[in-house]
């Protein structure tokens, strides 16, 4: 079954450095650490120590509310740091790898064969629950709760994002099997763009699939989630990112955890953009090597420069990093006549610049914001990027008010952080968007717990 859903509202930002397909090289490195804040909403609890062996599959870390959500080594070998930060938060925990992996072999399953309990018990104890996401709240789910459909977005449309047909070719197999594993559980919804092609998407099995077209956030999995089936006070959509149904599909089809990923390195001070293999967990300077264009005024990116966050080559690939970005970070710009001089190559949403006249074209936006914090002036610009039932601004004003009842009037339950990425963007105010309605969400969850 396949709907088709047509999105009005939204952006497409076309920026220069987009990964273009090719030889996808496997890098490898000598240590990986897993980061516990990949997985929003878990407080860990180690279960190694320092000088451990581990095999991959095995568990590093442990949900503290939840034990039995483990989360698994990607690589086997010598539990070599595990840092600590402000308040002794875990910053990650590094592991040596030795020269031959040794997996923890959970046994190849056929997933037509089993249950829901079953399905559940297989992820739990290869440490791969914990991917999974939930809404409301936008946090890694519980195995306490009964979700009323699960969302699977293969459409990914921000600001170079890598293309999931990309990561999808040779797995198609292990996609299927992910999507077979989800199913058993409750009732899946795989999202698509009208644009993809290819055969393990547009003819994907025990879904229910639905083709979206339009702008920048249609690929987003809550906006999927608002067309297709609204989430209310008391109810719960599980959301499972793409390259994860692969990694699920891995562990039922070989009974092992391989946590490999197909990840983009793009961006403007990006030599070739390219899409390179490697495990979650991967430094990010092996990721870089040899790839930056230069190596000062620059930001990297764990992610794409919309929803991605600010790192350093001492950073690794996160759980559900599916792109590595690198912008100029316009610490050495100084521009003559500033704002007031006419431009032609700077991008503009409001047709400031001149540039608008010159057709569809790639921009090399630097991580400038441009102004600074200013009053909210309520005109709606939220609402052209937003192609969501709820009122945006309000929706803003009433998590800086704190006031939870609006906010869940609103439609709070609904949203996540990225969907209004592009919201913050736009913003002529100025305010970070993704920060306030995280701190909306969690500020909720406190109150609901």
């Amino acid at each position: 079954m396949k709907n088709v859903i047509k999105l009005r509202k939204g952006l497409d930002i076309n920026l220069k450095g987009t990964a273009c397909k090719g030889t996808i090289s496997m890098l490898k490195s000598k240590e990986y650490a897993l980061v516990p804040d990949s997985f929003c909403g878990v407080t860990p609890k180690i279960v190694v120590h320092e000088g451990d062996k581990v095999k991959a599959g095995e568990a590093l870390f442990v949900s503290k509310q939840y034990p039995e959500v483990k989360f698994a080594s990607p690589v086997s070998g010598t539990v070599e740091a595990i840092p600590r930060g402000e308040r002794r938060k875990i910053l990650y925990v590094k592991v040596r790898a030795d020269e031959e992996q040794q997996f923890l072999d959970f046994g190849s399953k056929d997933v037509n064969l089993l249950d829901a309990e079953s399905v559940r018990k297989t992820l739990l104890d290869a440490g791969i629950f914990g991917y999974i996401k939930q809404l409301p709240y936008a946090v890694s789910t519980t195995p306490d709760t009964v979700p009323k459909a699960i969302f699977v977005s293969a459409f990914r449309d921000m600001p170079l994002a890598s293309d999931f047909e990309v990561e999808l070719e040779g797995n198609e197999t292990d996609f299927q099997t992910g999507l077979n594993a989800l199913s058993k559980i409750q009732k899946t919804y795989l999202g698509i763009s009208s644009k993809q092609t290819a055969k393990a998407l547009v003819n994907a099995e025990n879904v229910e699939i639905n083709i979206f077209e339009g702008k920048c956030p249609a690929g987003n999995v809550g906006v999927q989630v608002n067309r297709v089936c609204p989430v209310n006070k008391g109810e719960v959509v599980w959301t499972v990112d793409p390259a994860c149904v692969i990694i699920i599909g891995r562990l039922f089809n070989t009974g092992k955890v391989d946590l490999r990923r197909v990840i983009a390195v793009a961006g403007s001070e990006i030599k070739e953009p390219s899409y390179i293999e490697a495990l979650i967990g991967t430094p990010l300077s092996i990721v870089l090597q040899g790839k930056l264009a230069k190596e000062d005024h620059i930001r990297i990116i764990n992610g794409n420069p919309l929803t991605g966050k600010k790192a350093t080559m001492e950073d690794y690939i996160g759980a559900a990093t599916s792109e590595v970005t690198v912008i100029p970070e316009g610490d050495n710009v100084d521009e003559f006549l500033g704002w007031i001089l006419p431009r032609t190559k700077e991008y503009s949403t409001s047709h400031s610049y001149f540039s608008w006249l010159f057709g569809k074209r790639e921009y090399n936006l630097d991580a400038r914001i441009k102004g600074g914090e200013r009053h909210m002036i309520m005109s709606g610009e939220y609402d052209k990027v937003l192609p969501m039932d709820i009122y945006g601004e309000y929706l803003i004003k009433a998590i800086i008010a704190g006031d939870i009842e609006k906010m869940e009037l609103l439609g709070i339950y609904e949203v996540s952080p990225e969907d209004f990425a592009l919201a913050e963007f736009v913003d002529s105010s100025k305010l970070e968007l993704q920060h306030i309605v995280r701190e909306g969400l969690d500020m909720l969850r406190k109150e609901n717990a």
